[in-house]
């Protein structure tokens, strides 16, 4: 097989959109005819849209000279039949949960899948209510139920952090499960959720053909335990299931396991998390900013994005979660609050950029809030949601304003239009947003303005209130075994539990606390 060893190109958005343009630049680079080149496998892609008189496009490439086919994808997963295995009870199907399944499956363990919500079709429609404003199902929203808060979502798969395992193993296993090609490859892979649900789906078929179980409707009510022990779950509908390793990964808003946990005497720690608001701009006006062109040059990049950070008054402001093409979304999973989040397709095609706009928030910011202890956090992020769903004038209709009206404490007369279906309306935000993340919000958008020239305008809004970007509370863990410090056999494991933060970080670490479990069931049977 003629395959010239990897190489690496830039050009220009243009060539790196069309198949003919880009087959001359590689001809060129390698001192041979454009019509030897047979197929191009795409490596790697990244944007570099750092100058302003040129954007590039940075290229890792095989390059298949003779018509040999490519070498196809080697996936390494080798599932077993664990139908009669050992059993692992998986609180929660987001993605910790989902992973741990299909990592305890290779391992030669059966997961036992429980999920609080519905499953990924049926679950559509309880959102599809929710955006049309006819009410909220508190076990089947943008938060609970098959697939977890990520299957509603911009769907990114790209993580900071390399310490904890292999992301290379879940892009995979994505990609096996019904992912498009561009996750293996693009510098900031994204699914979509236009894609994430078939592909859920395919990893509980998955889970089923191999002899896992998965159950929907099944929200746990209490931890069975025996002098520290773990025996086992109780559903709130009374089933019991026994086993005796519990990987408990249900998600930051999941607030009832954290007052179970805290009923039972479960120990539980304060952490550092973030609140503040979504902000959305037209993305024509991100393109702009971003790629210093119209039209995406010729639309021969994809949306623009970005990453803004700064530090005001010893705090971090920052984006998270940004949605290019996106849309802005319900994300409410108790009565009487208003939470909003954001959500794209796979082709990242609306009018609209959004992204949560949030502050930095420490346990020894909310000394008043004391009397709640560990659960001062969570507390807080209640009252700051209810305010929210107050100013909105309840259901699911979110409070609104205009930026620059923002920044200078003026209520927005009208407002723009927006991607967020349930609608917004006019609030004066400056006034009821409390003040050390208002006054942080306000002073971080001047600063992302001197980044971003033209991100400070009232052609974009900001929609209340974005407070889950992670969990105010860890549950406290061994950090070799994994386990819970006080109770053996119990595993707190992605987002909810305070490690990790996204899909493909909570992925990994659902892999990580299966691996936990079988290497202890292997030093206990070798005694």
């Amino acid at each position: 097989m003629a395959i010239h060893s990897q190489i690496s190109i830039i050009v220009t958005p243009e060539q790196s959109s069309s198949k003919e343009l880009l087959k001359g630049e590689i001809a060129k680079k390698l001192g041979i005819k454009k019509s030897a080149i047979d197929k191009i496998q795409i490596v790697k892609k990244s944007i570099d849209a750092r100058s302003r008189k040129q954007i590039k496009v940075n290229l890792t490439l095989n390059v298949y000279t003779d018509g040999t086919p490519m070498a196809p994808i080697h996936y390494p997963f080798i599932y077993q039949d664990v139908k009669d295995s050992p059993k692992v009870i998986i609180v929660g199907a987001g993605p910790a949960g989902l992973f741990a399944a299909l990592r305890l499956i290779e391992l030669g363990l059966k997961p036992i899948v429980l999920e609080r919500g519905k499953e990924v079709s049926e679950r559509k429609k309880d959102i599809a209510l929710l955006n049309r404003n006819n009410g909220l199902n508190i076990e089947s929203n943008y938060c609970f139920g098959e697939g977890g808060a990520g299957t509603f979502s911009d769907g990114k798969l790209f993580t900071r952090s390399k310490k904890r395992g292999n992301g290379e193993r879940i892009l995979l296993n994505f990609h096996q499960h019904g992912a498009q090609d561009e996750i293996l490859f693009e510098a900031h892979p994204h699914i979509g959720t236009d894609k994430l649900p078939t592909i859920i789906k395919n990893m509980r078929q998955t889970i089923l053909k191999y002899g896992g179980e998965v159950h929907f409707n099944a929200k746990v009510a209490e931890l069975l335990i025996e002098n520290n022990e773990i025996q086992g779950v109780k559903t709130s509908d009374g089933d019991l299931f026994y086993a005796s390793n519990v990987i408990l990964a249900t998600g930051h808003s999941a607030r009832d396991i954290y007052h179970l946990l805290d009923n039972q005497g479960i120990a539980l720690e304060a952490k550092g998390f973030a609140m503040g608001v979504r902000i959305e701009h037209p993305q024509s006006l991100i393109d702009k900013i971003q790629y210093h062109c119209n039209d995406r040059c010729g639309n021969n990049l994809p949306a623009a994005s970005y990453n803004l950070v700064t530090q005001v008054n010893g705090r971090g402001v920052y984006s998270f979660c940004m949605c290019p093409g996106g849309f802005i979304v319900p994300a409410s999973t108790y009565e009487n609050e208003c939470v909003v989040n954001g959500m794209s397709s796979s082709l990242r095609n609306s009018k609209f950029a959004n992204s949560g706009f949030v502050v930095e928030i420490r346990p020894e910011d909310l000394t008043s809030y004391a009397k709640y202890g560990v659960l001062a956090g969570l507390k807080f992020q209640e009252e700051y949601e209810h305010l929210s769903f107050v100013n909105g004038g309840g259901n699911a209709v979110a409070p609104a304003q205009r930026v620059k009206d923002f920044v200078d404490g003026i209520e927005s007369k009208d407002l723009p239009q927006t991607s967020y279906i349930p609608g917004v309306t006019s609030s004066p935000m400056h006034d009821w947003i409390p003040p050390f993340i208002r006054e942080r919000l306000q002073e971080g958008l001047k600063e992302f303005d001197k980044k971003m020239k033209g991100y400070l305008t009232n052609q974009a809004i900001i929609v209340g209130v974005e407070s889950r970007t992670s969990s105010p509370i860890r549950i406290p863990r061994n950090p070799d075994t994994l386990q819970h410090i006080e109770i053996n056999g119990l595993y707190p494991c992605g987002e909810g539990a305070g490690y990790a933060g996204g899909i493909t970080s909570s992925a990994v670490d659902g892999e990580l606390c299966a691996e936990r479990i079988f290497a202890k069931l292997n030093s206990l049977q070798s005694i």
